[in-house]
Order: C-alpha cells, then structure tokens, then sequence
C-alpha cells in the first residue's frame, strides 16, 4: 500500500523507494540503510511531535513547529538545574526570615561601629575564601582552575551557611573537583585531607595560643557545672557505635579501609610534593587565623575591652566546641558559643553580644546573597 502525503509533517517530502535507498555515514557503503528515511517515521501526532522528529527539522524548512509544540516535546522532564539555580535563594529568603530579628539588631551596631575596623574586618573575611582555595589545591596532587576554584569557595561559603556544619562545602567542592575530572575516590580523599589538616591547623592553634596566654580564658565560665560528665558519656558512646558497626558489618568495614588506604596514598603524595604541602598547611593555618582576626577587628571598631589576642583565643575555643553542633553553618550556635567565649575572656555581655551579631553579618549575611547568586550560576555553567 502507497503511504500518502497526509502520513508526514509539512515541508518533509514523501520517503524513496525502496530500491533508492542510499546507505547514510554510520552504514557501510555496498548495503542500503537499514535506518528509515527522515519521512518514513511514525505517524506524527497531530497535536505532539516527538524528539526525533523535532531534532531532524532544519531551521530552514517551513515545515518546522512553531516554539509552543517543541515546548511540548519536553513535557515530562524535570528542569532540574533551572530549580538548583533558584534553590539557593529561596533557603537565603527562608533563613533570613528566620532571623530578621538578628539582622535588624545586628545592622543597628554596625551603624555605630568605627568603619576602618569594620573594613579590616571585611578584608580579613575575604582572605579567608582565598586561604581556603589554597588549602584545597594543596590537599590535591591535581591541579585545579584557580579562579573557578576560587568562585567555587565563595559558592561554598554560601552553601555551607544553609546545610547543616560543613555538608554544604564538602558537596560543592566534591561536585566541582568531580566536574574537573578528578576520580571520586581521589576527590573524596582530598576533601577528608582538607577537613583533617583545618581540624589539626584550628585545635594546634588553640593550643599554642592557650599555652602563650594561659589567662586568656576563664575555662570554668565555659562549661557549665555538671556538664562534662555528660558530654564524655556521649563521646563515649558515640565511639562505641562507631566501633562496633566496623566490627561487625563487613561492607561498612571493607568500604572505610579502602577510602583509607586511598586517603593515605593520596596525603603521601601531596607531601612528596614542597608546594602542595606548603599550599595545604599554610592555607589550613591562616584560614582560622583570617576568621580570628576578622573577629578581633570588629571587637575594636565596638569598643570591646579585650585583647585582640584573647579575642583569637576565644574564637578558636568557641568554634572548635560549635564543631560537633549540626546547624545550618552554625547560625544560632555559633553566636551563642562566642558570645560566652568573649564573656569568658572579660568582655561585658551586652557588648559582647554587640560584637558577635556585627561579626555574622559581616562574615556571613553580606556575603549569603552574593554567593547564593554565585552558587547558581556556577550550577548553570555546569562548573559544579
């Protein structure tokens, strides 16, 4: 039976016969195509037109659908991507809402604060997003982009403030180092290598700095009466769990000796290399050094009777207590711990609480909205 015309879209002339048919590139040349003309497609719906036949209409045929019907081809699928671009600024307008009570009293402190200091402070918040781009190339044999790496940790930042401690980071990086080629069990141990030498980098400074200044803190204003012996229980507990699951479930057993034996092979070839170690524990010692500073530079520009050095100690020893705290970024906790750490330090309450509230909204609530800006559109260039 002969097909007619009506059984093909406009503009697409009628199929040859079948002792014309002309091999295309993917056969080979002595046998016919077993492929079907461009007409001899199925019967095209009269409302949808499917994929294939979209993709082989030229721009130049009149027979070509109009945008509403190649609109319809894309029914059912998900424009994943177009919702991770704008997901970042609805959890910004989300969190924001949450703490609007913050942000106003916050907003009012840096309107009497001393600008130089509160620039000092900004300039000490940016190089911190510098130092950490240095820590994650030097925890990576591979080199990396550096102003792609470096937007990347600005993106992070923003991340890391609204998924819970470290989770927000850790994903946008693994996502990036994953689209620049690296292998997962290589980018997976260059992320547990950067986390481990800030952890090493952040507690040794902590140390040095309470041995140097030993009266820098009033410890027992910390911890409150009564809690230590709780605290060690969960610790303890949270280890025998941990334990236990590698004594007796072999997969999670056999996967942890692999990711470490993988994470020592990749830290012994970084250290092989002079600037990737200098990269990783220069980078990892500064970037706390950069948060500190930044801290003490806005307790100058309120007036808080502290010493810049005290202030460092008591952000180290409030930052390293808010580490095993699940919050977004630390938004709440953060605040709390460093409030009492300052108090701990000497500092007046209500000043201290005046400090701490000025600190997040320069390290934190200026730069969300910019670098949840910058997050989707990394994820729209498809950079992570």
């Amino acid at each position: 039976m002969t097909l007619t015309e009506t059984n093909y879209l406009p503009g697409i002339p009628a199929p040859a016969e079948a002792g014309d048919a002309r091999p295309c590139a993917a056969c080979q040349p002595s046998s016919p195509c077993p492929q079907p003309p461009v007409g001899a497609a199925r019967k095209a719906s009269p409302d949808v037109t499917t994929d294939a036949t979209a993709e082989r209409l030229p721009h130049s045929l009149p027979g070509r659908l109009p945008a509403p019907a190649r609109i319809l081809t894309l029914r059912g699928r998900l424009p994943v991507r177009q919702i991770l671009c704008l997901l970042p600024l609805a959890l910004v307008a989300v969190v924001a809402v949450q703490h609007r009570s913050v942000l106003a009293e916050g907003f009012g402190h840096l309107a009497s604060a001393k600008w130089p200091w509160l620039l000092a402070a900004a300039a000490a918040t940016c190089m911190t997003w510098v130092a950490a781009s240095v820590t994650r190339q030097g925890a990576l044999v591979q080199k990396l982009p550096k102003r792609r790496l470096l937007a990347t940790q600005f993106a992070a930042g923003a991340a890391n403030h609204l998924l819970p401690t470290g989770l927000g980071a850790s994903a946008v990086n693994l996502r990036f180092m994953t689209v620049c080629g690296v292998p997962l069990a290589r980018s997976s141990s260059a992320l547990a290598l950067y986390l481990l030498a800030e952890s090493v980098a952040r507690v040794g400074l902590l140390l040095g700095l309470l041995i140097a200044f030993p009266d820098a803190l009033r410890v027992g204003g910390l911890v409150p009466d009564g809690a230590v012996g709780p605290l060690l229980l969960t610790v303890g507990a949270v280890v025998l769990v941990v334990v236990t699951v590698l004594l007796l479930v072999r997969r999670v057993r056999t996967a942890v000796f692999s990711f470490l034996r993988t994470a020592l092979g990749e830290a012994r070839s970084v250290h092989t290399r002079p600037a990737r170690a200098l990269a990783l524990w220069g980078g990892s010692f500064s970037f706390p050094v950069f948060q500190a500073a930044g801290l003490a530079a806005v307790g100058q520009a309120l007036g808080l009777p502290v010493p810049p050095l005290h202030i460092a100690v008591a952000y180290l020893a409030a930052t390293v207590a808010v580490a095993l705290v699940p919050t977004p970024g630390g938004i709440g906790s953060v605040e709390a711990a460093l409030i009492v750490a300052l108090v701990a330090a000497g500092g007046p309450a209500a000043l201290a609480t005046a400090v701490v509230l000025a600190y997040r909204i320069i390290t934190v609530w200026l730069p969300l909205l910019p670098g949840a800006l910058t997050l989707g559109a990394l994820v729209r260039l498809k950079v992570i």
